[in-house]
């Protein structure tokens, strides 16, 4: 990254994935139940660096007593290192250390919260203190038992970062479980940014008013260490850091996010409603359906596209001015036909998926993989890919068809 000089600065890229899972530690012990058991600090940090091409990672679950362990061995044994604008380096990534919170107001359903906090000894305080209030302190985003403004003022006493999670999904994000409006939960002023979650994008989010000041995040929530950079951000800073990302969030001295890469939400798994009688994914003409149009059932489970239709209170997205632009990004692994062994000849020549996905060109893929498959990692880049939805837990699906002109 270039440093920042005062004056203009030489940017570079720097692509962010700031919601990664804990599956286990070192030592085997279960963080996140349904997380990759090789889903480890160090081995994220590695496929970060070596396989993706990420600089900037949130690894989610840095609350955990048994996770803080594994990380002072790695500073204490320098394979890491903390760095002065906050976070912690490994070759040229550096990780941010967040925690996923869940909370739950009275009357309301439940919805989860991204933290991130500056270094480790202030997620250790924030750690001491949310002990009290839940049951297992070393398991990912297990319920805490404070009202959600109080858990803000909280986060904000430490100088930490507040960004709700997959905000419109039907399980736990907070327009899709929790209210119509974030106002109705949470201090919209201590808000540093939303996470749009992988069923929506920026022009979906903008028939929400409130939403006009957020700065919007894309951002993997991956489970398992191919999942890292499904999602991911451009930011622009002066180096990849905790204080350059908060001043990134806030828009301030040439800092920002320069752009939010994410899937076409047809494809994510909750983008339209899905009926749990029958298995069926409604499709564009069945919007507002009350009913399985197939079967009758009333056992829907509501879509991201379908809940933001009902809540919005524009008839028409509005993107305000300097929103950054939204790319469709399709994952390597989702394209028909890339195996895993095509998938590391790829890696083999180019370097990462970064590489691969911005900055090679078509005959260049072709060499490695055939002119089929490259056709279709630039069609993914150039949003062209043929697409099916998803809904009800189910991604959706990418046909081997090019959109042609």
């Amino acid at each position: 990254m270039a440093k920042d000089t005062g004056t203009t600065a030489l940017w570079q890229p720097c692509y962010a994935d700031l919601h990664i899972h804990i599956g286990r530690t070192s030592r085997g012990e279960a963080v996140k139940i349904s997380g990759s058991r090789d889903l480890t600090f160090e081995n994220i940090a590695r496929e970060a660096a070596h396989r993706k091409g990420i600089q900037l990672l949130g690894v989610i679950d840095c609350h955990s007593p048994v996770v803080q362990r594994d990380i002072d061995e790695l500073l204490e044994n320098g394979t890491m290192s903390e760095i002065e604008g906050g976070g912690i380096a490994y070759q040229d990534t550096t990780i941010l250390l967040g925690t996923e919170i869940e909370l739950r107001e009275p009357q309301m359903r439940e919805f989860h919260m991204l933290a991130y906090f500056r270094d480790l000894s202030t997620m250790k305080s924030f750690t001491a203190w949310m002990t009290q209030y839940m049951k297992n302190v070393n398991l990912s985003f297990q319920r805490v038992y404070v009202p959600a403004k109080e858990m803000q003022a909280e986060i904000k006493a430490r100088g930490g970062l507040i960004v709700p999670a997959h905000v419109f999904t039907p399980h736990k994000g907070i327009y899709g479980s929790t209210a119509p409006r974030m106002e109705e939960v949470l201090d919209t002023r201590l808000v540093d940014a939303i996470e749009l979650g992988l069923s929506s994008d920026s022009s979906m989010a903008s028939y929400i008013r409130e939403l006009d000041q957020v700065p919007f995040l894309t951002n993997s929530d991956a489970h398992s260490l191919g999942k890292i950079g499904r999602e991911y951000n451009e930011l622009q800073l002066a180096n990849a850091s905790f204080d350059e990302f908060a001043k990134a969030l806030q828009g301030k001295e040439g800092r920002r996010i320069a752009a939010n890469y994410g899937l076409n939400p047809r494809l994510g798994k909750y983008h339209r409603t899905y009926c749990a009688a029958c298995g069926s994914v409604m499709d564009e003409k069945d919007l507002s359906a009350e009913s399985c149009p197939l079967c009758g059932s009333q056992k829907l489970v509501q879509g991201v596209l379908d809940r933001i239709v009902a809540i919005a209170d524009r008839d028409q997205p509005e993107l305000p001015p300097g929103r950054p632009p939204y790319h469709y990004q399709v994952p390597l692994e989702f394209i028909p036909g890339l195996g895993k062994a095509k998938l590391r000849q790829l890696l083999d020549r180019f370097g990462t998926e970064m590489a691969v996905l911005h900055r090679t060109d078509e005959g260049q893929l072709a060499e490695v993989v055939g002119p089929v498959l490259a056709e279709l990692i630039v069609a993914a880049r150039e949003g062209k890919l043929v697409l099916s939805s998803g809904g009800g837990g189910t991604y959706g699906k990418v046909a081997t068809d090019v959109q042609r002109n």
